[in-house]
């Protein structure tokens, strides 16, 4: 089956053909780093990356370019709040940016041109501009014509004539015309500024992604994507500058995402509710962040909420104890007759079955939503396998539960979304545990995996000799930090439970 991609521009979904077969061009535009990201922005970084490793998974090989405005009238004025430059603001929030993605578990781009360091190919680019009557300059400023282009709002699909009613334009009576945009801003005292033909400046906004896209990737290149919110009049005024410059298609495929909303609000600072990315991942881990984004499609709206990152961390741990099921009855080997033929075969068929529901659903412009109800029903199908035979599982039903496991963890990296392995698990154990052995099992250590076995020691020794009361509370004890001891065929475990 065939990749497809909802094209903004053609306004309908479009079967996926790459300029070269089985490489694919892709440009996202990056942030302007002149504070931490948003939720809003973390959604739409997000998303494109979750493309790239679905592409990568089809077999494609994906060049990923990301650009980072390090050089824009937000950065020049976050400097003066500060007291610093543009040039330490610019730095301070780029390596942000870089560690919210690391940590967020978005793949580091192919390329990562800066603003700054290709200001010489903007450069050209406007002076192409000017040399073919698309753009004009005015006291060193270069501005844009847009009616020189008349494809000028294909993308949006907007009238040219109807834009000056409700456009943000800027308001500048040495224009030819209100919506025309500025190429390169002539230099203003204690900013930033470069060199040019037409006195020392800088770039505008727009350019920037026109002369990077077509530097590293040449034109017209597959994939161009970005929130919503850039399709006019960032991207609008990418194509109109581009074709205007080179003559040819820019891009062939537009996608972008949908916005996001706090409690069913707008986000915004006036409101109160602009939350930050490193402050989320302070409070719940990436993968939990990750689910809660891709339940809902990438181009529809987002509404989040902390009831909603609760329920995701419920769902991660759902998926996360099916592995952990299947490793934990793994590590104590096989110990009876097990399933039936016919119940193992059912097991691999409904393996399969959620693999190739997985990538139809993600062949259909990446729906995350659908591909994410299968791993679900997987996980759900081998908790319900493990505990029809608990009591004996055959070397067979080993193998069969573990390419199941495997299964999981495939699919869900390709989300980006990485479950504990075993000794991941014991390690985070959480460290009341070891107050809780100090009390009730005598345990005098500092690790966390020791006092766990001593809790669970003195627990069996409990009930051994039938001191009920005294197994209960160091089970209640666990309980209260998260842990569920689990009375199994192969003996007595601990667990996370956030809840099915």
């Amino acid at each position: 089956m065939p990749v497809t991609l909802y094209n903004t521009m053609s306004r309908r979904k479009e079967i996926f053909e790459p300029r070269e077969p089985g490489k694919v061009a892709m440009y996202v535009c990056g942030p302007t780093v002149y504070n931490h990201i948003h939720i809003g922005n973390a959604r739409t970084f997000l998303s494109f990356d979750v493309m790239r490793r679905y592409l990568e998974r089809r077999g494609f090989d994906v060049t990923f370019v990301q650009n980072i405005t390090d050089v824009d009238d937000k950065i020049i004025k976050q400097a003066a709040v500060e007291g610093v430059s543009a040039a330490d603001v610019a730095r301070e929030y780029s390596d942000a940016f870089l560690k919210a993605m690391h940590d967020l578990g978005v793949k580091p781009a192919t390329i990562a041109p800066r603003a700054t360091e290709t200001i010489p190919d903007m450069i050209r680019m406007v002076e192409r501009l000017i040399d073919s009557e698309h753009a004009y300059v005015v006291d060193g400023d270069v501005y844009f014509s847009v009616r020189s282009h008349p494809g000028y709002g294909k993308l949006s699909g907007r009238d040219i004539d109807d834009l000056l009613s409700g456009a943000r334009v800027d308001v500048d009576e040495r224009k030819t015309d209100p919506l025309d945009f500025a190429l390169w801003k002539s230099a203003k005292p204690g900013e930033p500024h470069w060199p040019s033909p037409w006195g020392e400046g800088r770039p505008g906004w727009h350019i920037e992604c026109s002369a990077m896209s077509e530097k590293e990737l040449g034109l017209p290149f597959d994939i161009h994507g970005g929130g919503s919110d850039l399709i006019f009049p960032h991207h609008e005024n990418e194509i109109a500058q581009s074709e205007a410059a080179t003559g040819k298609i820019f891009a062939n495929y537009w996608l972008h995402g949908g916005m996001l909303n706090i409690n069913a609000e707008k986000m915004s600072k006036s409101l109160g509710n602009f939350t930050l990315l490193k402050d989320v991942l302070g409070r719940y881990p990436a993968p939990v962040l990750r689910l809660l984004m891709l339940q809902t499609h990438y181009r529809s709206p987002l509404d989040f909420s902390d009831s909603r990152l609760d329920e995701a961390a419920t769902a991660y741990e759902r998926l996360a104890n099916a592995v952990r099921e299947i490793r934990w009855a793994q590590s104590n080997g096989p110990s009876g007759e097990g399933a039936s033929t016919a119940e193992r075969e059912a097991l691999a068929a409904t393996t399969d079955e959620a693999v190739a529901k997985f990538d139809t659903d993600m062949d259909d412009d990446f729906n995350t939503a659908g591909a994410l109800a299968a791993v679900f029903d997987l996980s759900r199908t081998a908790n319900a396998f493990i505990a029809a035979h608990n009591a004996g599982l055959s070397s067979e039903d080993m193998a069969t539960l573990d390419r199941t496991a495997r299964t999981l963890s495939e699919l869900l990296s390709v989300l980006g979304v990485t479950l504990p392995t075993t000794s991941d698990e014991r390690a985070s154990y959480p460290p009341e545990v070891l107050e809780l052995a100090a009390d009730m099992a005598g345990y005098a250590g500092v690790d966390a995996e020791a006092a766990v076995d001593a809790l669970l020691a003195a627990r069996s020794a409990a009930r051994a000799e039938r001191n009920w009361q005294a197994a209960d509370i160091i089970r209640d004890g666990l309980a209260r930090v998260g842990l569920t001891i689990e009375d199994t065929a192969r003996g007595a475990r601990v667990v996370f439970r956030s809840g099915e």
